[in-house]
């Protein structure tokens, strides 16, 4: 006799059983750690996509919309908030929340382009013969309040081709400028006739002397953070003096670059590691110690050894590593372990030589992540994990208190309902730990 009255248990991609969650923790989930449409070692990033679309109209409209803020504006995401977003668009109650949503997380001009990119995806494609679908009046409203924020510098570094325009964001959304020299800028927009933004790549492609040109970006600052960090290399081939791209990197902004960017960037420029470690610690100022004692456990598995993207050398690991730097500095007393087949205690070093050790600490082989926790968890210190927590072995509750870190967008997790769960791999993560731990004293 067929029944379906019977228990549904889930486990991870390695055998281990798995927390069922709610379709809000579900979304936060797989948002806070997503490279959208990028594959991952055990999913494809089509089938997260797909997963996020589902849980949209599951979850409440504030939520979902406080969501897709924060994976923005705290995880520093581009494209999966804005699926979020196209997904809202789409159903009734969630619709209405659209346009203060929209115009609250843009922060880039090419960020309407992409978005409308999203929105028309079913009809874009090679020959871009489909009918594109009426766009609906929230993402109207919300793009035409995000567009007159942007200047001409802006409009014309973003103005790139591909299959949607910045002018046909302008045409669809019939914005109001907010005064003549905006309304200037947009007719010189429309019509083809922007001046260029004086950017490195247009400067670069320009066929000027690279040296003169990166010179001349970094006195006049001009080039930024990220942009800086990709290039050290390409400088030190144009011959820049060491010291003007050493005095750039002090004084170059972090507030929006993530921690594993400055791994990135230290292994094609290793003779920066001593400013870029610097520059890559300024933003723990002013952040909430970690008082007591704290073990942080890093998963080192082979699952974590996989890029991030198809586009990024940079590995799940390596985004971990950031993690543990920068917790590294905020605890008063702090042991390390890494964890694959075997667990193993590292040196707590600091910075890049933490990295080091963690990385080179055991073979990347599988994940026994409940073996970790029941030999090093100890009662009355905080256990912090990052990993991607796809173990073999079932997960204890922690004796101490307990964070699980997922640096992955993968459905199904371990870290039970004893853990405090923290989704990605921003250095928000850590002051969320600290500022959470403060609110309970």
């Amino acid at each position: 006799m067929v029944t379906i009255n019977r228990i549904v248990r889930a486990f991870t991609r390695e055998g281990a059983r798995a927390k069922r969650f709610t379709p809000e923790m579900e979304l936060k989930r797989a948002l806070m750690s997503c490279l959208l449409w990028e594959r991952q070692f055990y999913e494809d990033g089509v089938a997260i996509a797909e997963r996020i679309k589902a849980l949209v109209p599951k979850v409440a409209p504030e939520r979902v919309a406080a969501l897709a803020i924060e994976a923005r504006e705290v995880m520093k995401l581009r494209h999966a908030p804005l699926l979020v977003v196209r997904e809202m668009a789409r159903h009734e109650k969630h619709r209405v929340l659209v346009a203060d949503t929209l115009a609250q997380m843009i922060q880039r001009p090419d960020e309407m382009t992409e978005l409308l990119a999203i929105y028309w995806a079913d009809a874009l494609g090679p020959q871009q013969q489909r009918k594109r679908q009426p766009v609906s009046a929230q993402i109207k409203k919300g793009l035409a309040r995000a567009v007159t924020r942007f200047d001409a510098y802006q409009l014309a570094k973003y103005d790139r081709d591909g299959a949607v325009r910045i002018r046909d964001v302008l045409f669809l959304v019939h914005a109001k400028p907010r005064d003549a020299d905006q309304a200037k800028v947009w007719k010189q927009l429309v019509d083809g006739e922007l001046a260029s933004a004086d950017t490195w790549e247009v400067s670069l492609s320009s066929g000027k002397d690279k040296r003169e040109t990166f010179e001349r970006l970094i006195a006049e600052k001009r080039l930024g953070g990220l942009a800086l960090l990709r290039n050290l290399r390409l400088m030190q081939k144009a011959e820049v003096p060491r010291q003007t791209i050493a005095d750039a990197i002090d004084a170059m902004r972090t507030d929006r670059v993530l921690p594993y960017r400055f791994i990135t960037a230290a292994r094609y420029a290793p003779d920066f590691e001593p400013e870029l470690e610097s520059a890559m610690l300024k933003s723990l100022k002013g952040l909430v110690r970690l008082p007591g004692r704290t073990r942080l456990l890093i998963d080192v598995s082979g699952s974590m050894v996989y890029p991030l993207s198809a586009q990024s050398e940079m590995t799940r690991l390596e985004a971990a590593c950031g993690l543990a730097i920068l917790a590294r500095e905020v605890c008063d007393e702090v042991e390390i372990f890494t964890f694959s087949n075997e667990v193993v205690k590292v040196p707590p070093r600091r910075g890049f030589a933490l990295r080091d050790a963690i990385v080179g600490s055991q073979p990347h082989g599988g994940t026994y992540l409940g073996k970790a926790v029941t030999e090093i968890d100890r009662k009355g210190d905080r256990l912090i994990v990052f990993t991607d927590e796809q173990s073999h072995d079932p997960v204890p509750n922690p004796r101490a208190r307990g964070t699980m870190v997922n640096v992955a967008s993968y459905q199904h997790g371990v870290g039970y309902d004893a853990w405090t769960r923290v989704n990605g791999f921003s250095e928000a993560v850590i002051a969320w730990i600290a500022a959470s731990e403060e609110a309970m004293h």
